[in-house]
């Protein structure tokens, strides 16, 4: 069976985010944890010398990832610091490992000290980096997975933003005495949570005033979309996703998408599962449960959106869904679409999207950013 595929990074950042549990240790906690309204991934305390930063390990209960100290570079560093991963502050000079990365420096104005990224293919929404990547601004780092270490030395980068997943480690990265900054937001369960991160990302370029006056917009709209959802009656079924090598990985209950697909008045057909990650299942598993699914949404990353004569011949038993049948699949081409380079920071996009496709009397007139409907 073939499938509609997406960049290799996501899906394995999605397999790997699995049903964690959020409870925190108190006492690993910085002092303002509480300005964190959201996010359960990471805190920061301010003092008058230095920002102590918190990533807490999402695969641990109650353990402290990274502990990052940051020290303004026109400043003394003071002699009091705990322990921790010392970065001098705004940064100028940074790899990014994930077109997400960029998505939220992008959004910070800050993406013009990016100097090395992993996989330029999935950077084509940024022009910048197409045009460092042209003139040796910007250096191409090789795969993600295992990146060309030389290049990214000769970069002089002060630090890599990276995704870690569990257990993965670093490998030969690790001897090369730089700061990894470890961004576990694809870990959170919530729109908002994610969200929230770009709180994390603005402490280390002093953007914090910016990123809190727009993660509050954020919220607003957000919370206003979702409320007008709220009062629908009818909540269609929806079926997301196709197989991937023979496995159709599809959001756990407590995911991410499910709230979204909630909070878009839509009735997630495995919205009573408890995992916050991804579900392995079987295709004729799916097919049991989401045959008369009145939705089915599909991401893929393609030259051309795919068509219903694409699924037909990639995989003859697709015709057996009723939304195939009744013409209601939506497709988000992510080749064309910014959709993962605006996730994390814009859910409130995606919410819109959601409505106008499952209940468009809601925002008539509204076109969907992302989901375009499948052509024959």
């Amino acid at each position: 069976m073939k499938q509609i595929c997406v960049p290799l990074w996501l899906l394995m950042l999605a397999m790997f985010a699995c049903n964690r549990n959020t409870a925190r240790n108190v006492g690993d906690q910085p002092a303002d944890s509480a300005a964190i309204k959201y996010a359960q991934g990471f805190t920061f305390r301010k003092t008058e010398s230095y920002t102590e930063v918190c990533v807490f390990n999402p695969w641990t209960n109650g353990k402290v990832l990274q502990r990052y100290l940051l020290v303004d570079k026109g400043a003394a560093v003071p002699d009091n610091l705990p322990e921790g991963e010392l970065i001098r502050t705004p940064l100028e000079r940074v790899v990014c490992f994930s077109a997400v990365q960029c998505g939220v420096l992008n959004e910070l104005d800050r993406i013009g000290t990016v100097v090395g990224v992993c996989e330029p293919e999935y950077f084509s929404k940024f022009p910048s980096i197409g045009l460092g990547l042209k003139t040796g601004r910007v250096t191409d780092l090789g795969v993600a997975a295992n990146p060309n270490i030389e290049k990214i030395l000769s970069s002089e980068p002060e630090v890599i933003f990276t995704s870690p997943l569990k257990e993965a480690g670093y490998g030969q990265l690790e001897k090369m005495n730089l700061p990894f900054v470890d961004c576990v937001d694809y870990m959170e369960a919530t729109p908002l949570a994610r969200a929230e991160w770009i709180r994390f990302y603005a402490l280390f370029f002093n953007r914090e005033a910016f990123a809190d006056s727009l993660f509050r917009t954020i919220v607003d709209e957000y919370e206003a979309l979702k409320s007008l959802a709220a009062s629908v009656t009818d909540r269609p079924t929806v079926l997301t996703e196709t197989p991937y090598r023979n496995t159709w990985y599809l959001p756990g209950g407590k995911s991410y998408a499910a709230h979204l697909l909630k909070d878009a008045g839509a009735a997630y057909l495995w919205e009573n599962d408890d995992a916050t990650g991804s579900l392995a299942l079987a295709f004729e598993t799916v097919l049991d449960k989401a045959e008369h699914a009145d939705f089915w949404l599909i991401k893929c990353f393609r030259e051309h959106d795919p068509t219903y004569s694409d699924l037909l011949r990639e995989y003859e038993l697709y015709a057996s869904f009723d939304a195939f049948r009744h013409r209601n699949i939506f497709v988000c081409n992510t080749e064309k679409a910014s959709y993962y380079e605006e996730l994390l920071i814009h859910p409130e996009y995606v919410l819109k999207d959601l409505i106008r496709i499952f209940h468009p009397d809601l925002i008539p007139g509204y076109t969907p950013k992302y989901y375009v409907n499948m052509k024959e």
